[in-house]
């Protein structure tokens, strides 16, 4: 099978003429070769898309909702013969985590829809009773969409349906090991009725295709999510244009087992919050912060759920997790474990490659903090254990990160609970759940290096609009 561009539309194929293969992650075996982009490709989607920006805003906010409404129906209706095996064959998803991302599809196109009718102004005092100020939200134009590989279906969804709910145009470059995936997320927006201009796919690499798009100058504004080191990149382009960039970045989030919790609950809890699509989730608990009179039981209970997890066939509804995306993301995670256990730290748990790219659920007990273990974002099946002494100690830990997108709490005592969420410096806190949530209405985003700005409901289309103030003056010849 082979894909080209999607263009106003339109399949297109790449000005460069070349093309790249897919590469499923369990299997090895090639799925599909897709467009390579180049500059003049990218360069192509942008006039396009502000062609498109122009006549999609224009419509009402009655004709966009209905267009991601039948959208939603579509993926509701047909969303497993549409995505089910891709998101298995590309991205390595099991099957069970391939259908929570179509069922959150669904919910994020519906409420996506919803928004583009509640884009509110406001009025606000004027000193002079003779003059109205208003404010109101207008599109932007034209926003660039850079999506991952982790989720490249849900992710994707909410990174472009909710600049298309405010009136934008989007131009989506997602992950070169998952295009297919938003080729065909496109490709069922334009069967609901979406505007041909209003989308364009540019499939291919990051230097010839996602840097020429973060520069262009006819985009608007970016939406990115991946890891830090590239998301700081990204905006370090919009600041040169002094645009807006909604960044969701990296996380090292931490999940604080407090003493009050029942260890065989608790590490069930944290087990899944880690090895949901093995670690490959930028929410993930990969800090483990326990209290130390509980650390013997939660540390046996969590041994114990890790050697319970079952890693078959993708396919196969028992099993929790599959391989990594490619070897580069194996050798890290290996090299992180290796490094902590050398200089002292415990494995608990796990440590090797099962088979091909898949790794172990993996537990090390007490790393060295200064060690990327500890400090970077692993996005794997393994997470560090540590020992607090008492809550003050546990917040303290938690805090001890440049990341701070997401956290959890395990506490039956809600004042405990409520102390942590609000001194723990995260964009999220999570009472009695792991750290991994996702809730279509939800303002998702980090504080410190976990990036900039809110993705979610109401949080997500204002992050793409303007604000424009309008004042009115009811006097004749008023200035």
């Amino acid at each position: 099978m082979q894909r080209d561009l999607i263009i106003g539309g339109e399949d297109v194929p790449p000005l460069t003429g070349d093309y790249f293969d897919v590469v499923a992650p369990e299997s090895g075996r090639v799925i599909g070769r897709v467009a390579r982009a180049g500059a003049l490709d990218v360069d192509a989607a942008v006039n396009k898309a502000r062609e498109g920006a122009v006549a999609w805003a224009s419509l009402a906010p009655a004709a966009r909702e209905k267009v991601l409404l039948a959208a939603a129906d579509i993926v509701a209706e047909q969303g497993e013969a549409l995505f089910l095996n891709n998101l298995i064959d590309e991205s390595g998803s099991a099957i069970t985590k391939a259908r929570f991302e179509i069922a959150y599809t669904v919910d994020l196109l519906r409420t996506a829809a919803g928004e583009a009718r509640r884009l509110y102004g406001e009025t606000f005092p004027n000193d002079n009773p003779q003059r109205i100020s208003m404010v109101f939200r207008e599109p932007m134009g034209v926003v660039a969409v850079i999506s991952p590989y982790n989720a490249p279906l849900s992710l994707l969804t909410k990174m472009a349906a909710f600049p298309l709910a405010a009136g934008n145009s989007v131009v989506i470059k997602p992950s070169e090991e998952t295009p297919i995936t938003a080729l065909t997320f496109a490709g069922l927006l334009l069967e609901a009725g979406l505007p041909p201009a209003a989308i364009s796919v540019v499939t291919g690499f990051g230097s010839e295709c996602g840097g020429p798009l973060t520069a262009h100058p006819g985009i608007d504004c970016v939406a990115f999510t991946g890891s830090t080191q590239t998301g700081i990149a990204v905006g370090i382009e919009s600041v040169k244009h002094l645009r807006p960039a909604q960044l969701e970045l990296g996380g090292k989030s931490a999940v604080l087992v407090l003493r009050d919790t029942d260890p065989e609950a608790a590490a069930a809890i944290v087990a899944q919050g880690i090895f949901t699509h093995g670690g490959q989730i930028c929410m993930a608990n990969s800090r483990i912060v326990v209290e130390r009179c509980l650390l013997d039981e939660f540390s046996a209970a969590l041994k114990s759920a890790c050697e319970k997890i079952y890693l078959g066939d993708l396919r196969d509804e028992r099993t929790q997790y599959g391989p990594l995306i490619n070897q580069r993301a194996v050798e890290k995670v290996l090299a992180q474990v290796e490094q902590a256990i050398a200089a002292g730290a415990t494995l608990l748990t796990g440590g090797k490659v099962l088979r091909g790219l898949t790794i172990e659920p993996t537990i090390v007990l007490e790393p060295d903090r200064s060690l990327p273990l500890w400090r970077e974002e692993s996005f794997g099946p393994v997470a560090s254990l540590v020992a607090a002494d008492d809550l003050d100690d546990a917040i303290a830990i938690a805090n001890d990160s440049e990341y701070g997108l997401s956290a959890a709490v395990l506490t039956r005592n809600i004042q405990w609970g409520m102390r942590a969420a609000r001194e723990i410096k995260s964009g999220s806190v999570h009472i009695g759940m792991h750290s991994f949530q996702s809730n279509a209405l939800a303002p998702i985003g980090g504080y410190k290096r976990s990036g900039l700005g809110r993705s979610g409901g109401r949080y997500s289309t204002e992050e793409f609009t303007e604000v424009k103030w309008v004042s009115v003056s009811l006097e004749a010849g008023g200035r």
